[in-house]
């Protein structure tokens, strides 16, 4: 998630419902509930530092998020390895390399922790159970509810939240193996919630006089109609479908979900000195996998935070039939 994306579901009535709830009182519908994390994670004002586990790699990152007559406004400074920092108005991000000297303007929503959802997620209760947890956690010194959703298939992973039992906001969040093993982890150390964040944190800290502006030159596309037929896992629905044009030609990028987990695959010509490294083998980095091969005069490199094995059913189920050429 993203991405990617916090007890939970505790009593998943109790997390957001200040009033104690029936002993016998039905859990809280799988989509209210992650849509109240979503809508804490859009609406409030918070700032705090979070870090981020993927396989060996640790990295922390400092986060402001104000909402005020604009919309939202948000800033993410990257602490550790190169500096890096992503100024969010709404759905135009500004992502700055500084030594470089250049910003990199992105015009779309990718969702970033602590949001969740991806899309509607309307069917998420169809591939995912909801479980709350009894234990009662604490994140960053607040209290927090814990809940798991539980996968229904293989196609995808499950994932352990601890939720802000006060204000809603995801404060935890882990990716589970099949076997319930921990394969990435992001989570709050430090974190303010309320309006006393001041707004003169957003503005980022380097001067960018003379930074060289760059905004990615794209265009949609429908590779279907083009020829391409790629095979989404259950669940999953397209939400972008864009063509990148680059230096080596046109590449083109289809991003799927099934409102929490997301799936890139990406299709670019095949050259015959690029080396076909890592081809037909599965890369892996704690929950995010990478499978590559070769579809007719294409490379095809479908990546995301599912297992293995779907990865590599969507690259070797898909097939890519020209279009005819008008006679």
């Amino acid at each position: 998630m993203g991405q990617a994306c916090s007890a939970m579901w505790l009593a998943a009535a109790c997390l957001l419902a200040p009033a104690p709830a029936a002993a016998d009182a039905a859990p809280e519908p799988v989509l209210a509930v992650l849509a109240k994390v979503q809508q804490a994670a859009r609406q409030l004002d918070y700032s705090g530092v979070y870090t981020y586990h993927q396989g060996q790699v640790m990295s922390s990152s400092r986060i402001v998020h104000m909402v005020d007559g604009t919309g939202e406004r948000e800033r993410i400074e990257i602490l550790d390895g190169a500096p890096r920092e992503f100024i969010r108005q709404n759905d135009v991000t500004q992502c700055l390399f500084p030594e470089k000297k250049t910003v990199v303007i992105e015009r779309r929503n990718g969702e970033r922790f602590p949001s969740l959802l991806l899309g509607s997620g309307k069917d998420l209760p169809a591939h995912y159970e909801m479980r709350p947890q009894a234990a009662v956690g604490r994140v960053a010194g607040r209290e927090c509810a814990i809940l798991e959703l539980v996968p229904r298939d293989g196609l995808r992973y499950g994932y352990r939240l601890c939720v802000d039992t006060k204000t809603g906001l995801l404060l935890k969040l882990q990716t589970l193996s099949a076997e319930r093993d921990v394969l990435d982890q992001i989570a709050f150390n430090s974190i303010q919630v309320g309006d006393k964040i001041e707004s003169s944190l957003l503005a980022s800290n380097w001067n960018l006089k003379d930074w060289k502006v760059v905004e990615p030159s794209m265009s949609p596309i429908d590779l279907a109609k083009n020829g391409w037929r790629i095979p989404f896992p259950q669940g999953f629905q397209p939400i972008t479908q864009v063509q990148r044009h680059m230096k080596r030609g046109a590449v083109s990028q289809l991003v799927v979900t099934d409102g929490l987990a997301a799936i890139s695959v990406f299709i670019e010509p095949f050259e015959q000195d690029q080396k076909g490294q890592h081809a037909n083998a599965v890369v892996s980095a704690g929950a995010m996998n990478i499978f590559r091969t070769r579809v007719g005069d294409h490379w095809l490199t479908a990546l995301g935070e599912v297992p293995p094995e779907t990865l590599r059913g969507i690259a070797e189920r898909t097939e890519y039939v020209p279009l005819a050429q008008p006679q």
